[in-house]
């Protein structure tokens, strides 16, 4: 029916992840909430967080590796730190709302800090951070994964993608939103590549032998069944473009995500072949007024985000951005055209839709 790809009206996408998510036994409510953190990867040109991971949701709803109705369990409450027991629910909802409680915390004690654990894929992680900006607060959101990622001089899965992201809001200029994987690229991206059929470049992955990986659907094999070989962190391999450091960084965020509250970590995380594994959630917030005027804080941020924009590009660039201007660029654009999405994305979701009786998403071309 269409080639290539076509373009979706947000909303429409929106109502009908919804549906879809209702359907599998979600409340209104959070199946509100899974939809817009999963369109909102689309909305922000992240197709690998997107609705493309659709059927992993339901698949993981049906199975049982998501439960709809799971109660989240209150286990450490203080006015500056929670802990979740998650009990297997949807990421995104309870995930909203520990970000929430974080909040609501550090506007009384200036800066608050929780853990989720027992969850499932959340999406991505800067949608949380992005919800203290209209706050005056600083946003902090980071979740591990299964274990994808090997370390540096290995060749054997060892911890996830671990993303993380953290948001400071400005005031002329957008955001400062930073909201990266701990390793080069995520899985989503290779599985991105598997669907165009394209081979990886060389520097994301390394095969069972701790060499470059080209094959996109090999290397998610590999990974899937421990065979050996995984994403390289964050820098590459090796230590000559730091990749020591993106895997001190995985680390970082598997500690904060799972030691900190007693959750599994590291190799013990790992996927099913029809949902992702149980994973675990950091947030945090912190209060600008606890340390200046907000106002001032605004304003100091549009001088250097500014600065950063203005730098003269390099030979052959067109210009300088600073965190997260890309996205909300394409957010602004994609609002007007709707959102791009692949025909075998599309295709998907619709056969989705089909079998819970959910008209298709309205396409705008």
């Amino acid at each position: 029916m269409f080639s290539g790809s076509v373009r979706v009206n947000r909303e429409s996408l929106e109502q009908f992840c919804q549906n879809v998510f209702i359907k599998s036994g979600l409340s209104e409510s959070d199946s509100r909430s899974a939809a817009e953190v999963l369109v909102a990867a689309d909305v922000r040109g992240i197709p690998s967080h997107g609705v493309g991971r659709l059927w992993r949701y339901v698949n993981g709803l049906k199975t049982g590796q998501m439960l709809p109705d799971a109660k989240a369990e209150i286990l450490v409450d203080t006015p500056t730190s929670m802990v979740i027991h998650a009990h297997g629910a949807m990421g995104a909802p309870v995930s909203v709302m520990a970000m929430e409680n974080v909040l609501n915390k550090a506007q009384t004690s200036g800066a608050a800090f929780g853990c989720v654990r027992d969850s499932n894929h959340y999406g991505i992680a800067g949608y949380y951070a992005m919800m203290a900006l209209h706050k005056d607060m600083i946003g902090i959101s980071m979740t591990n994964t299964a274990a994808l990622g090997v370390p540096t001089f290995g060749r054997q899965v060892m911890f996830g993608t671990n993303p993380f992201a953290f948001a400071a809001p400005a005031n002329k200029e957008r955001a400062f939103v930073l909201d990266i994987s701990t390793t080069v690229v995520t899985r989503g991206k290779i599985e991105v590549y598997e669907r165009l059929e394209k081979e990886l470049p060389a520097g994301w992955a390394v095969d069972k032998r701790g060499k470059t990986a080209h094959n996109a659907h090999t290397t998610l094999e590999d990974m899937f069944h421990r065979l050996g070989g995984g994403i390289l962190p964050l820098g590459g391999e090796g230590e000559l473009f730091g990749g020591h450091k993106g895997y001190g960084l995985a680390v970082m965020v598997d500690i904060l995500c799972s030691v900190l509250c007693g959750a599994p970590y590291g190799a013990a995380l790992s996927d099913t072949e029809t949902s992702s594994a149980r994973v675990s959630h950091f947030f945090g917030a912190i209060k600008i007024e606890a340390f200046r005027d907000p106002k001032d804080f605004r304003r100091d941020m549009d001088d250097m985000l500014r600065n950063l924009r203005e730098c003269p590009p390099a030979e052959g660039a067109e210009r300088v951005y600073f965190a997260g201007l890309k996205e909300f660029e394409i957010e602004a654009e994609f609002e007007k055209t709707g959102i791009p999405l692949l025909k075998k994305s599309y295709d998907q979701i619709c056969k989705i839709g089909a079998e819970y009786g959910i008209t298709c998403p309205v396409v705008v071309y």
